[in-house]
């Protein structure tokens, strides 16, 4: 199993090598969907290409599964074939944001879900690109051979709706603890968090610097059960506990697509507000 980070120096070494690792890089604005490739555009590490959060690792948010809900299959091989994505590649995932949060939802989709065997994260983004002095690319890259990559998807590890509403796993949330705690709700119908629910913000997978904090750290830290599945607001944070469980070497949780922002959509459903009922770092 490949180790699921990469620091920056590292990945500026694979770069120079006579097989380098493509860069996909996972830029985004919520509330803007052309930002992330114009980003991208203004400046890119070397022979990256942009994987879009709205276009390549969602599908249509028009009806059930939340804000980001999955792309169907098919179009996600299409996405990936389109790239020149290729399991004999070593893929890099990066972005801007605290957390690189959009690039742990393309490490879940592309090493969980779609089963690519060395995909790693750079760990502290492009900021840790920029400490290093790393060379950027500016404009359109150069277009590459598509691939004929059929992946194999493995959807166990995905839970629906009923699923959730009908088991008595530990659902873990990675949201912000304001918002579990239902004291603010910026995007989804309603305020609160799925009841029996934990609080773990994706924010406390990292230390002070940006990187993620030691396996050990990790490993008392995050929350322990038997079986867990992990949500957010709409699917993508929570793929950032997802790594941090990878990280600190414990079984893998599920993952709750639809996250808060389906559950809050349906009035029938019940809401809690306030802290954890049992403790939790928040």
């Amino acid at each position: 199993m490949v180790h699921p980070l990469i620091d920056a120096e590292t990945l500026r070494q694979a770069l120079e090598s006579e097989t380098p690792p493509l860069v996909l890089d996972c830029r985004v604005r919520l509330g803007d969907p052309l930002a992330g490739a114009a980003l991208w555009r203004q400046a890119h590490v070397p022979g990256s290409l942009h994987l879009d959060l709205d276009r390549d690792l969602s599908g249509p948010a028009d009806g059930p599964g939340g804000r980001h809900p999955l792309p169907t299959q098919s179009d996600f091989a299409a996405s990936l074939q389109r790239l020149g994505v290729s399991p004999q590649q070593p893929l890099v995932v990066v972005d801007d944001t605290s957390g690189q949060l959009a690039a742990a939802r393309a490490w879940w989709m592309l090493s969980i879900w779609a089963g690519h065997p060395h995909v790693r994260l750079l760990d502290g983004g492009l900021g840790a690109w920029e400490e290093i002095a790393g060379d950027w690319e500016v404009g359109e890259a150069a277009p590459r051979e598509p691939s004929s990559w059929q992946p194999e998807f493995d959807t166990s590890g995905i839970v629906s709706l009923n699923e959730l509403v009908a088991s008595e796993v530990l659902k873990v949330d990675a949201r912000a603890g304001e918002r579990f705690r239902g004291e603010v709700e910026p995007l989804d119908p309603r305020a609160g968090h799925i009841p029996g629910a934990v609080s773990r913000p994706c924010s406390l997978n990292l230390d002070e610097h940006g990187r993620f904090k030691p396996a050990e750290a990790l490993d008392r830290e995050l929350p322990q059960a038997d079986s867990i599945v992990a949500y957010c607001g709409s699917g993508v944070t929570a793929c950032h506990n997802l790594l941090a469980y990878r990280l600190a070497g414990r079984p893998l949780p599920r993952l709750y697509v639809g996250s808060w922002s389906e559950w809050s959509s349906d009035p029938a459903l019940p809401a809690e507000v306030g802290p954890s009922a049992s403790p939790s770092p928040d």
